[in-house]
């Protein structure tokens, strides 16, 4: 069911060697389809867009306006969507936005004697797109978590994508959560299709600054092809989870966890790294026995099969170094004292402490981002936040006189680049002085 790996006398190396590593699939076929899709919806506009909707969804618009969702399908999402999880959702979006208000940034200024002024300016981003995909699940969280920072930067416009159904309607929970984390407007529509609207704008669907949210292959790739037409958040990937784990962890709750991640998708990983060997053969036994009680279960065990690993090491240090070299989306420190070890994880996307801390707290309730980077980019990805949706522009304000103390090193740096024309910008301001 899982693969059990025994580290102990060996290096991280060895062990990393022995993992079933994800590769980066070839997508070229793939890409010809998304660029095919791009040009066509940059050339034709709306046009376009309803002739992929017709051909990748089944739905047949017959006027454009038909692509917004209108006030009348928002009342009949609320009328099915139940007053107890609307609640639900109202204490997960207060959380998300208490724990984002921490992260808003000020501008700031520095003036100093000689009357210069250096500072920084923070501008909220004016337009942001937030693809939600569709299918068969739906993912509420998901729009908690990519609207509600965009809301607390101050993102004055935020515009929802989202495949219909065959009904021409899109999932009431999605649409529920979608209002009550404050988006205005919606339209129906998905694919690369939607991207490319986004990125290029058409007469119906205006085009946005940043584009943020998951999708399929095809959402992937033509998102990482319009970047530079318009900001993204990251290319994700599958989703990992790894658990680091003592002699103090419960078998039971360390399955669990590794099993939460699994679900999700044939290609996720789930990895526990653990310094007691009686640890993993319990967790192998707990994973065999409640699997059994799942409706995910086909997934998760060929999640555990794919890309699954109990990796038992000799000392923490070696666990922690296996997890700096991982980089994983998650990271559970499931020890006696896991704030003792805090300091010495250098890269992960979200880490949870603790044995009451499981990761589907931070996927819902706890406030922190769930769309975290994948696929190793925790060694340079930040999770999703309010910080992505602003912009900075720097601030610089010179006298006469401040401009003149430092004359002569603008013209002699400007000299040694050749550019005398730059050089020539300075000479001029006090060329009647001599």
């Amino acid at each position: 069911m899982v693969k059990l790996i025994d580290g102990r006398g060996k290096d991280t190396n060895w062990i990393l060697g022995n993992l079933n590593r994800r590769l980066q699939a070839s997508s070229e076929k793939e890409r010809d389809v998304v660029l095919k899709i791009l040009s066509a919806v940059q050339r034709r506009g709306d046009e376009a867009v309803l002739e992929y909707t017709a051909r990748f969804d089944g739905v047949y618009y017959d006027d454009v306006q038909e692509m917004l969702v209108s006030e009348e399908e928002v009342k009949e999402a609320y009328s099915k969507v139940d007053n107890g999880y609307i609640s639900l959702l109202k204490r997960a979006r207060d959380n998300i936005q208490r724990f984002h208000s921490r992260q808003i940034e000020n501008s700031w200024w520095l003036i100093d004697e000689k009357g210069i002024i250096l500072g920084q300016r923070i501008v909220p981003l004016e337009r942001v797109g937030v693809y939600v995909p569709g299918g068969r699940a739906a993912y509420p969280s998901s729009v908690l978590m990519n609207v509600i920072p965009a809301k607390v930067a101050g993102v004055s416009d935020i515009i929802m994508v989202t495949p219909p159904g065959k009904d021409k309607k899109i999932n009431p929970y999605t649409l529920v959560a979608a209002c009550e984390a404050g988006c205005k407007r919606i339209f129906k529509v998905g694919g690369a299709q939607a991207i490319a609207a986004l990125a290029f704008g058409t007469p119906t669907i205006p085009k946005v600054d940043k584009i943020v949210g998951p999708g399929n292959i095809y959402v992937a790739l033509a998102k990482k092809e319009v970047y530079g037409y318009v900001d993204i958040d990251m290319i994700a990937g599958p989703s990992e989870v790894m658990v680091l784990a003592d002699d103090s962890a419960n078998p039971a709750f360390v399955a669990a966890d590794l099993m939460s991640q699994a679900e999700h998708d044939p290609m996720a990983s789930a990895i526990l790294v653990t310094t007691c060997s009686n640890l993993a053969g319990r967790v192998l036994e707990e994973l065999q026995r409640q699997v059994e009680g799942l409706s995910t279960k086909d997934i998760v065990r060929a999640s555990l099969s794919n890309f699954g690993a109990l990796i038992v090491v000799d000392h923490i240090e070696q666990a922690i170094e296996l997890a700096n070299a991982v980089g994983p989306e998650h990271l559970e420190l499931a020890v006696r004292n896991p704030f003792e070890i805090l300091e010495a994880v250098k890269h992960a996307g979200a880490i949870f402490l603790g044995h009451y801390t499981p990761e589907p707290v931070g996927d819902y309730m706890a406030g922190p981002n769930h769309v975290l980077p994948t696929g190793g980019t925790a060694r340079f990805f930040s999770p999703l936040g309010v910080y992505d949706f602003v912009k900075r522009s720097n601030i610089i304000s010179y006298t006469e006189k401040s401009l003149r103390a430092i004359a002569h090193d603008v013209i002699e740096f400007a000299n040694r680049e050749g550019l005398t024309a730059h050089a020539n910008s300075i000479k001029v301001r006090f060329k009647e002085n001599g």
